[in-house]
């Protein structure tokens, strides 16, 4: 038996669990033909006459051949994922049996779903809005609980609620525009201009504060790339080893061992940093190797977003430490100094360098004062303490976007201010509504849409 569709209407096929043997595999089957092609294979019930949001026990089986014992979980349109009629098939995780329910239900009629097509088929049945659909693909990608709490947050409303009320006033206000041009020559306002200016002052503060967010949502996102810079020998790898809790870098007596760059992951409070532990930095060294850990280090210097200089207490002199302050200032780079080894010396040696700010002291070999150096890593990174609670802005697309409608929103007060005629003020805030729907997708195009979501996995 084999049925016959045409385009967007095509039902569609993927495994949603990933590939390997396991307890489980699930498959998900999303569209009209849903329900009659997974009957046809499920021998213990006529599934067609059972309720949505239901469970059901039984055997799949193709001709003759009996092919696992499933568990259907059934989800009639419009009331679930896809807006669609849903059926996930829950098998044992062979890759064999898996494959081969695939395939028949391909044989049957279904398409191969592309990535991110169930996510997709939800915001164009109004499950979700764009920006919601996004943060799908960001909470299966997050890897830390700050980056999973901002994605659930956008996933459960929190950034569609703010703009949502944004955009039903700017409506509100544009219509009444739109209507004093109806009545241009009677010289009549029905727009509020004190109440509109009020609107547009306050999306002003709400929106800047968004886009003041995506520091911190990139950082959450992506991490925070931290160079350990220092001359040789000053603990670097110590220190990398410490922050790790393992010995990830060699350690030794003999100036210059570190010879490349090592890099690793370190989760801070969800938080992560990607150190970088570089090859000592000094002026010459007749190793020719070792001169190219030294190029690679100032590299990664310059690419950092953080830099941590370690030096040696013992051996370091605040008047070379201010020529490097003033070096890193003049490059405006992001640092913070570490000065290491206090086990060695008396710690009233720590106020020869009282004068300088974003300085910690620590010994990396005996751990000292380390869960204070992790504290001023996240104040360096996010410039604060970890929030996650307000939404915050994570995808570059929305940041883009916001920028945009930031800057039109002033132009609208600015000719709110300057009496500007409704006219104009009325295309401005047609344009802070672009912007708007290119975020929750009430503007979009199909080649936009398709690149979004080809960046999902497939069965998402």
């Amino acid at each position: 038996m084999k049925f016959h569709f045409q385009s967007w209407n095509d039902t569609i096929v993927a495994q949603v669990t990933p590939n390997g043997i396991g307890a489980i595999g699930i498959i998900r089957i999303s569209g009209v033909l849903a329900f009659p092609l997974v009957n046809t294979l499920f021998q213990s019930k006529n599934i067609e006459q059972l309720p949505s949001h239901s469970l059901h026990i039984g055997f799949l089986k193709y001709n003759s051949e009996v092919i696992d014992q499933v568990v259907l979980s059934l989800y009639r349109a419009p009331h679930s994922y896809t807006g669609e009629d849903v059926i996930e098939i829950s098998c044992h995780g062979s890759h064999y049996i898996l494959e081969r329910v695939i395939l028949i239900l391909i044989e049957l009629g279904c398409r191969l779903a592309k990535p991110g097509e169930f996510t997709q088929r939800a915001f164009l049945n109004n499950k979700l809005n764009l920006a919601e659909a996004e943060s799908v693909a960001d909470l299966i990608d997050s890897n830390t609980k700050a980056s999973a709490t901002a994605a659930l947050n956008t996933l459960r409303g929190g950034f569609k609620s703010v703009l949502n009320n944004l955009r039903e006033q700017l409506l509100t206000f544009s219509a009444l525009l739109e209507l004093e041009l109806d009545f241009a020559e009677e010289d009549v306002e029905f727009a509020d201009r004190s109440r509109l200016d009020s609107l547009i002052f306050d999306s002003i503060v709400q929106v800047s504060a968004l886009c003041a967010s995506f520091k911190y949502g990139n950082v959450i996102k992506n991490g925070i790339q931290t160079a350990i810079i220092g001359a040789p020998n000053a603990g670097k790898s110590t220190l990398l080893n410490t922050l790790l809790n393992e010995n990830r870098a060699i350690v030794s007596n003999i100036p210059g061992t570190t010879r490349d760059t090592i890099e690793e992951v370190l989760n801070i409070d969800g938080i992560l940093f990607r150190l970088i532990d570089t090859a000592g930095l000094r002026l010459h060294s007749k190793d020719e190797i070792e001169n190219l850990g030294i190029e690679r280090s100032l590299d990664k210097m310059q690419s950092a977003d953080l830099i941590v200089y370690l030096f040696d207490v013992n051996e370091f002199l605040p008047y070379n430490l201010k020529l490097i302050v003033d070096e890193f200032t003049t490059k405006s780079f992001n640092f913070l100094l570490v000065g290491n080894k206090i086990d060695l010396i008396d710690r009233s040696h720590e106020s020869d360098f009282k004068d300088f700010d974003n300085i910690i002291f620590i010994s990396a070999k005996d751990k000292i004062n380390i869960e204070d150096l992790r504290k001023q890593l996240i104040k360096l990174a996010i410039g604060g303490e970890i929030k996650t609670e307000s939404t915050i802005i994570t995808n570059v697309r929305h940041f883009e976007a916001l920028n945009s409608l930031f800057n039109v929103l002033q132009e609208v007060l600015n000719g709110l201010r300057n009496k500007l005629t409704s006219d104009l003020i009325a295309l401005h805030i047609r344009e802070c509504l672009h912007y708007l729907g290119l975020i929750t997708g009430e503007v979009t195009t199909e080649d936009q849409l398709d690149y979004i979501f080809s960046k999902f996995c497939i069965g998402k």
